[in-house]
């Protein structure tokens, strides 16, 4: 488990505690009513209110914490409608550059999610960091506002969503439909019931405004940029609410933009049938190298049935008193299919052991608490950033369709609680919250510097036809391509590293069609067991649940 980050002291153990403490860190900033206005689409590109009023850029104390790191908390408007009004208090950290004297600036880090700790991330990543960033570059990162030491957003409380999870099934039966309808509108309900007064102001326009001033509290003129996954989708609002402040934003495993905010269930079927893809082409590895993988005895895509079926029916116990089924099965291949190749002798022998009810294996481990501290937010924020149709008979064709239409994963999923991306149409299309902090477009960035786009042809998470989809939307665009498994580049391809780290520091952009085909591939028959190193995605992804890891070069 990664050292606390923040000079709070709090870590992935401590999260108890934490909650007992009141959920909101709001200042009040003047003795006024808290009154929220009726659901926008979205706020208006200035930032000043009515009276011409702008934010104050926040004051930031630092102070050590351990390792050579720094932390500070800092001040932001709550609702950038009232600039000058209540303040949110966000979590922020530093590394200095080891080279001050040429040093370029700062790097801001920003981990996917919705729900992952910046801090965390910096914390957790800054040693794997290519020299020549930790050379030229401040590496900062936060907690955005709800996620983490920010205010952490929870609806369902740990028992609760254990509940739920533990009742879910790898299979769902032929009436799971309206039961997972509405299990959603509960958790919409504790939503609102525990933490009401900060969802308006989660969404993502929100935090692009939190970036520009943090940006301008650290004294940078523009900003430099790396964001993995939804961090991606983080970075391209704020290059579109501010272009001419963008020096350089690397956007690995990008979203469709458009397709995110604006028409969420064309965005939610590729991601079904890329983690499906993904999955099947994993089985379909394993049948043709039966000696390396281990699992299926000739026919592993029925043996993966037989096994989610057979833990719905009999359950295995777990060490901590809970069990695990076919959904814990299904729960922890959607998180670790992510790694690519490299895992998948592991995935292997992990499903290998889970036929034995071996509780060893990964697949087999039920979700913990600290992954409850990323799914709450995780669900909230979308539901605050996307505009589901509210049209009953539309959900329930597009659950069922996402359901037969990725038939390895997509049950599971799809009548699941609301947890992840692709369970997230049952609570959002009942979603009652309002969407003040929500950003509709445009999305183009109309003459930012050139923004560098990465996308996985392989990735099970953010479909690759996402990031051509957004080099094409953004005004100055540059698409990288990694012809891979798995969920991002950065640290997973030693090109594809090199390109994000000379365009981040010499701003040298790749040239258009540059392609990267250098993903670790999984071990041939011989020899018969998994290299060393193969092990690493189930451990980081499986173990320390809080913590968002960037690949390892193998």
């Amino acid at each position: 488990m990664t050292t606390p980050a923040h000079g709070s002291g709090r870590s992935g153990s401590g999260t108890r505690a934490r909650r007992r403490l009141p959920r909101l860190r709001i200042a009040i900033a003047a003795a006024v009513s808290f009154a929220v206005a009726g659901t926008a689409a979205q706020v208006m590109a200035a930032q000043p209110d009515e009276t011409g009023k702008q934010p104050a850029v926040p004051s930031l104390a630092w102070s050590d914490c351990q390792d050579g790191f720094e932390c500070a908390n800092a001040d932001v408007p709550l609702d950038y409608r009232d600039p000058q009004g209540r303040t949110i208090t966000l979590a922020v950290i530093r590394k200095k550059a080891t080279d001050q004297a040429k040093k370029k600036g700062t790097l801001f880090l920003q981990p996917g999610g919705p729900g992952n700790s910046g801090v965390d991330f910096v914390r957790g990543n800054y040693a794997e960091l290519p020299a020549s960033l930790r050379d030229s570059f401040d590496v900062f990162g936060y907690d955005v506002r709800g996620v983490g030491r920010s205010s952490q957003v929870q609806c369902w409380d740990d028992p609760t969503y254990t509940r739920a999870i533990t009742a879910a099934k790898g299979v769902p039966g032929p009436d799971a439909y309206e039961p997972a309808v509405r299990q959603a509108a509960e958790f919409d309900q504790a939503c609102q019931d525990n933490a009401g007064d900060l969802l308006p102001y989660v969404g993502t326009e929100y935090v692009a405004r939190d970036i520009d001033l943090l940006r301008q509290a650290l004294g940078e003129n523009q900003l430099t940029y790396y964001g993995r996954s939804f961090g991606s989708y983080i970075g391209t609002v704020y290059a579109a609410l501010f272009p001419d402040r963008v020096r350089a934003l690397a956007l690995d495993g990008a979203y469709d933009p458009e397709h995110y905010a604006n028409q969420p269930y064309a965005y939610d079927r590729p991601q079904y049938l890329a983690l499906d893809g993904a999955m099947s082409r994993f089985l379909d590895w394993c049948k043709a190298d039966q000696a390396t993988c281990g699992f299926g005895d000739g026919d592993p895509r029925a043996a993966f049935e037989k096994l989610k079926a057979d833990l719905d029916a009999d359950p295995v116990p777990t060490a901590n008193g809970g069990q695990a089924n076919g959904y814990t099965l299904v729960y922890r291949i959607l998180f670790n299919i992510n790694e690519g190749k490299v895992i998948w002798p592991s995935l292997g022998e992990a499903l290998r052991k889970a036929q034995q009810r071996d509780t060893t294996s990964f697949l087999l481990r039920p979700p913990s608490a600290a992954s409850y501290d990323f799914l709450n937010p995780n669900v909230v924020v979308e539901c605050t950033d996307k505009a589901y149709p509210r049209d009953a008979a539309l959900l329930k064709r597009q659950v069922t369709a996402n359901a037969k239409l990725a038939p390895l994963l997509g049950p599971a999923l799809a009548y699941g609680p609301p947890l992840y991306d692709h369970q997230h149409a049952t609570a959002c299309a009942q979603w009652k919250g309002e969407q003040v902090s929500r950003y509709d477009g445009s999305f183009r960035a109309k003459g930012s510097a050139p923004i560098l786009v990465v996308g996985n042809t392989g990735d099970p998470d953010t479909p690759y036809q996402d990031a051509v989809a957004l080099s094409r939307e953004l005004d100055n665009g540059r698409l990288l391509t990694f012809k891979a498994e798995g969920h991002t580049a950065f640290g997973r391809s030693a090109c594809a590293t090199d390109a994000v780290t000379s365009y981040l520091v010499d701003l040298k952009v790749p040239a258009r069609g540059t392609t990267c085909a250098d993903e670790t591939q999984p071990p041939s028959s011989t020899p018969k067991v998994a290299p060393p190193g193969t092990t690493l995605g189930e451990l980081r992804n499986g173990v320390n649940e809080r913590l968002d890891r960037l690949g390892v070069l193998r």
